[in-house]
C-alpha cells in the first residue's frame, strides 16, 4: 500500500479537499486503484450535529455516516463509495481508546497520547486503507489522506505525530507528503511572496514531517524566481513545485496537475513510475472544456435557510452543475433566503422582500433543499405554492418535499393550520410527523440515515421514467420526520401522487403533481450520488424542464410577472 498525505499551511480554505480529490483522480487515470481518508481534528464524533454555517454541509454516505463535505468531493471525483470510517475525527479516536481502556485492553498501563492515541490513528489508517471502495476485490494501490486544518493547529498535533511515525514505519518509497500552501501576490508591488510558505514548511519539519511536493495556491502561475527560492529554502526539487492557480472551473484542477507533471513527481516518490501509464483524462478534459463553452443560461432559485454560505449546499450545487452541463446549459444559481419571502419581512425589510420575490419570479426552476428548524419555513411554503400555481419546475429535497405536502394540504385541501409537528407540535392537521423509531433525547446519529430502498408505484410517473423505469432505487437519507401516513389517502384523492414508497408502503418517498411540467419532492437526498458525467436523474429532470423551449430572459420574466 502506498500513501499520499495532503497537508495545508498558512491559512485554511486553500482547497486541500479539491487538491486531494484531483490527486486521487490523476492517479486513478494512471491505472491505479485509489481510496481516500479525511482526518478532521475536531472532538465531534462526526459532522452530524455541526451547523452548516460552521462547517458547510453534512455529507451522508451509503452506510449512514455523517461526514465532512470533502468526502463528497472524493466520491464525486473518484466515483467511489466511502464509509464512515474514511472520516477520522479526534472524537472517534479518543472514544475508541477510552472504550479499550474501559474493557481492560490496556490493563496495568498508563494510557497516553503517545503511544496509545498515535497507535490508534495509525491502526485506523491501515485498516481503512485496505478496505475496497470501488466495488472490486482487494485493497487499493494508493490511499490519499487529507489532514484537515492548518499545520501548527494545536488540535492536530497528535495526528501529525502519528503520521510522522507512520511515514517512518512504512518507509520512504511508500509515503509521499504534498503540502498545500499559499503564495500571495501583494498588489502594491505585484511580487509573489514565498515567505509564508517557507515558514509553513519550516513548521512542518519541526513537527517531524518533510514535504516531498509543494502545491502552491496563487492567483497566477509561479514564476521561475519564486520556484527557485522555494526550492532553496524548503528543500524541494523545482520539478516538485506545482502551482495551483485560479482556473475557470474545478474540473480543470486535475488537468493543471497533469500539465505540470505532478503525477510523475508523485509516482517517482512512491516508486511506481514503471508500473503506470500516462493519465487518461480525455473525457474529463472534454467535460471541463464544455463547461467553459456553455453560454445559454438556466436560472435555478435556491430557496434555503443557509444561503449565506454556499458550502452549506455543496452537493446540491454540484448536482445542479452536473445536470446543467449534461443539458448544455450554463448554470446560474440565484440564492433566495427563505425568510425574505415571508410577510413579516415585507414589513421589516421591504427591499429584501422585493429582491427575494424578484429572484424567485425570474427563475426557470425552483429548488428547496433540506434543512432543520422553523426559520424560513413559511417562505419555503410560499415558494412551493408559487411553483405549483405558476407551473414552474420544482424540486423539493427532504424538508423541501415536506413543505410541498404542507402547502398542498393548506391550499388544496383547505386545511389552513396544516403543518409539521417539527414546527407546530399542537397542530390539528399534522401532515408531517416525527418518525416512531427516532430519538427525542439524543441528536447525534439517531436520524434515518444512509442508503434506503424506494419502490416506484407504477411506471407512469416522471421520476420513474427519469430513473429508467426501474422498479426500485437506492438513495441516501437523512431525516427525523416523515409524511403522516394517515393523511396520504386524503392527499391522493385531492390530486397529489405518491410516486415512490418504502418497502412496506408506509413511508412516502416521492411526491409528484400530475399535469404539472415538473413538480417533484423526495424524502431522500439524490444530490449525494450525483457524479460528473452521471448526473442525478431528478436534478436532470429539473434542469431539463427549466431549460425547455421558449425560455425568457431574466428581465422579461420579472417584467411579465
Amino acid at each position: 500500500m502506498k500513501y499520499v498525505l495532503v497537508t495545508g499551511g498558512v491559512v485554511s480554505g486553500l482547497g486541500k479537499g479539491i487538491t486531494a480529490s484531483s490527486i486521487g483522480l490523476i492517479l486513478k487515470a494512471c491505472g491505479l486503484r485509489v481510496t481516500s481518508i479525511k482526518i478532521d481534528p475536531y472532538l465531534n464524533t462526526d459532522a452530524g450535529t455541526m451547523s452548516p454555517f460552521e462547517h458547510g454541509e453534512v455529507h451522508v454516505l451509503d452506510d449512514g455516516g455523517e461526514v465532512d463535505l470533502d468526502l463528497g468531493n472524493y466520491e464525486r471525483f473518484l466515483d467511489i463509495k466511502l464509509t464512515r470510517d474514511n472520516n477520522i475525527t479526534t472524537g472517534k479516536i479518543y472514544q475508541s481508546v477510552i472504550d479499550k481502556e474501559r474493557k481492560g485492553d490496556y490493563l496495568g498501563q498508563t494510557v497516553q497520547v503517545v503511544p496509545h492515541i498515535t497507535d490508534a490513528i495509525q491502526e485506523w489508517i491501515e485498516r481503512v486503507a485496505s478496505t475496497p471502495v470501488d466495488g472490486k476485490e482487494g485493497p487499493a494501490d494508493v490511499c490519499v489522506i487529507e489532514l484537515g486544518g492548518t499545520i501548527g493547529d494545536i488540535e492536530s498535533i497528535p495526528f501529525i505525530e502519528a503520521l510522522g511515525q507512520f511515514s517512518y514505519r512504512v518507509g520512504a518509497g511508500n509515503f509521499c507528503l504534498i503540502h498545500v500552501s499559499l503564495v500571495p501576490v501583494l498588489t502594491v508591488v505585484g511580487e509573489q511572496k514565498t515567505k509564508p510558505t517557507q515558514h509553513s514548511v519550516k513548521e512542518l519539519r519541526s513537527l517531524g514531517l518533510a514535504a516531498n511536493i509543494l502545491a502552491c495556491r496563487s492567483t497566477t502561475e509561479l514564476d521561475g524566481n519564486a520556484k527557485k527560492k522555494l526550492s532553496r529554502f524548503c528543500h524541494v526539487p523545482i520539478e516538485n513545485i506545482i502551482t495551483l492557480y485560479d482556473v475557470s472551473n474545478i474540473w480543470r484542477v486535475p488537468l493543471l496537475l497533469r500539465d505540470q507533471k505532478a503525477h510523475e513527481a508523485i509516482l517517482k516518490v512512491l516508486n511506481l513510475i514503471c508500473d503506470t501509464k500516462e493519465p487518461a483524462l480525455e473525457e474529463w478534459t472534454s467535460r471541463a472544456d464544455l463547461c467553459d463553452l456553455l453560454h445559454e443560461p438556466v436560472r435555478i432559485a435556491m430557496v434555503g435557510k443557509y444561503t449565506g454560505v454556499a458550502d452549506s449546499y455543496l452537493s446540491v450545487l454540484k448536482a445542479l452543475l452536473h445536470a446543467s452541463v449534461a443539458c448544455h446549459r450554463k448554470l446560474c444559481v440565484d440564492w433566495v433566503p427563505a425568510s425574505d419571502l415571508e410577510d413579516a419581512t415585507r414589513e421589516e425589510n421591504p427591499n429584501a422582500y422585493k429582491s427575494a420575490w424578484k429572484l424567485l419570479k425570474a427563475a426557470d426552476g425552483i429548488l428547496v433543499p433540506g434543512g432543520f428548524g422553523d426559520r424560513g419555513v413559511e417562505g419555503k411554503i410560499l415558494s412551493a405554492k408559487y411553483a405549483r400555481e405558476k407551473k414552474i419546475p420544482y424540486l423539493g429535497i427532504c424538508l423541501g418535499m415536506q413543505i410541498a405536502v404542507i402547502e398542498f394540504a393548506r391550499s388544496v385541501l383547505g386545511l389552513h393550520d396544516a403543518n409539521s409537528t417539527e414546527f407546530d407540535p399542537n397542530t390539528q392537521n399534522p401532515c408531517v410527523i416525527f418518525m416512531p423509531e427516532g430519538s427525542k433525547t439524543h441528536m447525534g446519529g439517531t436520524m434515518r440515515l444512509g442508503s434506503r430502498r424506494t419502490y416506484f408505484q407504477g411506471a407512469s410517473s416522471k421520476s420513474a421514467k427519469l430513473y429508467g423505469n426501474q422498479s426500485y432505487i437506492d438513495e441516501r437519507h437523512r431525516h427525523r420526520y416523515e409524511v403522516n401516513p394517515d393523511m396520504v389517502l386524503r392527499l391522493e384523492e385531492a390530486g397529489l401522487a405518491f410516486a415512490g414508497k418504502d418497502e412496506n408502503g408506509n413511508r412516502m418517498e416521492i411526491i409528484e403533481l400530475p399535469g404539472h411540467p415538473y413538480f417533484v419532492g423526495v424524502q431522500f437526498h439524490p444530490e449525494f450520488k450525483s457524479r460528473p458525467g452521471k448526473p442525478s436523474a431528478l436534478f436532470l429532470g429539473l434542469v431539463a424542464a427549466a431549460s425547455g423551449p421558449g425560455g425568457r430572459s431574466f428581465e422579461e420574466k420579472y417584467q411579465k410577472e
